[in-house]
């Protein structure tokens, strides 16, 4: 059995209440306006990227597509928009035939994008397209910061491995959809069980202070874990001294001990002397795990420390400092009747302070240069250029309102990785500076 299709165990009866309020009024008034049908393209992008970050990681587009699938106005919600007069009786029927019967294309999972880049376009009627949006961004939004930050966190690894431990410090369904993220974007495990009954992340896990405080002694507590878990144990030495807590493990669990973890102090000073004598006792093969607030920063600022793995929480799953994306989802075209051979007109918002959108239904590509590093990412409306036919971005992911693009997680994870290699070096410095490709308009 897929342990992903078995579903969390806190459901909800469909995802068609994670939506504004105006999504609904507007689809009343243009059922009763008669524009309801006609023919529409929205499109998600961001302006641009947090402030300092190079690219950006689109996350989240799995779950997208089983949000879709599950947008349904079962009786119970039906009762609800009733009872609160939220929208009117027509309307609420055309709600109870609702399925989502247009396209969907998009940036595969695990891709990075740049500001403006088409992350994900919907076409379809107006009245079946416009209700997906809020539910849309609110993932895109979410995983796609995670899996940002994780990406930093994993470029500033330098292949040291990755545990997210994040679930304790955001909502605990929030904190699944994290640990999926941080996956995309290169972390190894997570502690979270839901995680990995979900979606077959690999878990990780061994023991906490409170354990070692319940015994008498660190020693009982060590020999208790060692006797349960076996010598590959990682065994938490920082409870009380640190140096006394490694030669009490090496002791309990012999050379063969799995690691040790450090979770406070001076962890570049306290790695190396941890490492030292860890050598010294003949525990040679003893990994080193560090926790303890880190992010980014302090990820390479340890790069010089014998450290084996890092594991994260607060800053990961808050996306170091920039816990959205600022996606938007945008109409760009619409026809100008419900006959479906009408053609689309290009539409945009025009705007002062930043916030105007470029018309017309876009393709996307990445110019690459002559060593196969790319250079630019390229939007347009019209054809696409000959040179760019290989090398476009979006691919169908609905057509029809079936799903046509499932893939494994560890497809989405293996994209990421061939994607940021193949941005420029600038791209993993964690320096302020701009996006390390320009967006170009033809």
């Amino acid at each position: 059995m897929n342990a992903a299709d078995l579903g969390l165990p806190v459901d909800v009866p469909s995802t068609a209440l994670f939506t504004d309020q105006y999504e609904l009024t507007m689809l009343q008034a243009a059922l009763r306006g008669g524009t309801a049908d006609r023919r529409s393209v929205f499109e998600v992008f961001t302006r641009r990227l947090p402030e300092g970050r190079r690219y950006g990681v689109l996350a989240g587009v799995g779950r997208v597509l089983d949000a879709v699938e599950n947008f349904r106005f079962d009786p119970a919600v039906l009762g609800f928009l009733r009872e609160r007069g939220i929208v009117d009786e027509p309307t609420l029927e055309w709600l109870a035939r609702y399925r989502f019967t247009g396209d969907i294309w998009g940036y595969p999972e695990g891709e990075v994008y740049f500001p403006g880049s088409p992350v994900l376009r919907v076409e379809g009627s107006f009245a079946e397209c416009v209700l997906l949006e809020t539910v849309i961004l609110s993932i895109l939004n979410h995983d796609s910061a995670i899996a940002a930050a994780a990406s930093r966190m994993s470029a500033a690894a330098a292949g040291r491995r990755l545990i997210e431990m994040g679930a304790r410090r955001t909502h605990e369904l929030a904190a699944v959809a994290a640990s999926r993220a941080a996956y995309v974007g290169g972390f190894d495990s997570t502690s979270d069980l839901a995680a990995g009954f979900r979606y077959g992340i690999p878990t990780v896990g061994t023991s906490a202070h409170a354990f070692t405080l319940l015994h008498d002694s660190e020693r009982d507590a060590f020999r208790a874990q060692v006797e349960s878990l076996g010598r590959g144990t990682t065994l938490l030495v920082d409870t009380y001294d640190v140096a006394e807590a490694v030669r009490t493990a090496v002791e309990v669990a012999g050379p063969e001990l799995g690691a040790v973890r450090i979770d406070s102090g001076d962890l570049l000073l306290v790695a190396h002397r941890v490492r030292q004598q860890l050598d010294e006792l003949g525990a040679r093969d003893t990994k080193i795990v560090v926790t303890s607030d880190l992010d980014e920063y302090a990820i390479a600022s340890l790069a010089a420390a014998p450290v084996d793995a890092y594991g994260v929480g607060t800053q990961l799953v808050t996306g170091s400092g920039h816990p959205t994306c600022s996606m938007v989802y945008k109409l760009v075209a619409r026809a100008t009747s419900a006959d479906l051979r009408a053609p689309l007109t290009p539409v945009a918002k025009k705007s002062l302070g930043g916030k105007a959108s470029v018309g017309g239904r876009k393709w996307a590509a990445r110019r690459p240069d002559a060593y196969g590093i790319a250079e630019a990412e390229v939007l347009g409306t019209g054809p696409v250029p000959p040179e760019l036919a290989d090398h476009q971005l979006l691919v169908e992911l609905v057509k029809g309102g079936d799903v046509v693009a499932r893939e494994p997680l560890e497809a989405a994870r293996a994209r990421h990785i061939a994607a940021r290699a193949g941005l420029p070096m600038s791209a993993m410095q964690l320096s302020r500076g701009e996006p390390v490709l320009p967006t170009e308009y033809l």
